[in-house]
């Protein structure tokens, strides 16, 4: 696919809508219009029995939703710095140990971003910091069987949570320490 010409439809300070013009194989032109975003880090807390959710709106969904809490943080690029301030933002936790489990595409068709998976454990507990738009945000801790029992019910249904906890399975099943 050839970019024949490309131009920014809307921009704010989280995203930015563009729409190219492109030259398929075939020579046909077509509109491709898709999101830029920065990436972003998904952390599964985990204290060797629980994980830790956060519950917000979301207000494209109309609902309050769990998931394991992320972000992105400006300007910052390391998966492992973004999940350390998201995770004490958002839940208060501060973790002793981080570690990468993979990387999603959450809509590869239709954003740029990228989500790193990461595992925080040795955790310890403090006050949260969350910014003005999060205060509405609920935190709480689940049992691993009360997580696969949100996912399969719709509880949880944000792609990013279902996917890092696919990534924590197979993380597991590989031979991978959850310490």
């Amino acid at each position: 696919m050839e970019t024949v010409r490309s131009r920014e439809v809307y921009a704010n300070r989280w995203i930015t809508l563009r729409e190219d013009v492109v030259r398929q194989v075939d020579g046909e032109e077509s509109i491709y219009a898709y999101i830029r975003k920065a990436d972003f880090a998904i952390v599964i807390p985990w204290d060797g029995e629980r994980f830790q959710l956060v519950e917000q709106y979301r207000y494209p969904l109309e609902r309050r939703c769990w998931e394991f809490p992320g972000g992105a943080v400006a300007g910052e690029s390391d998966p492992v710095a973004v999940a350390r301030q998201e995770l004490r933002e958002e839940t208060g936790l501060r973790a002793g140990r981080f570690t990468v489990l993979g990387k999603v595409a959450p809509a590869p068709a239709t954003s740029t971003h990228y989500g790193y998976v990461v595992l925080a454990t040795e955790l310890t507990e403090g006050a949260h910091e969350r910014e003005p738009s999060e205060m509405d945000m609920e935190s709480a801790w689940f049992s691993r069987d009360e997580v696969e029992s949100m996912i399969q019910e719709g509880a949880i249904v944000d792609a990013q949570s279902v996917a890092a906890y696919s990534l924590l399975l197979l993380h597991e099943r590989r031979g991978g320490a959850v310490s």
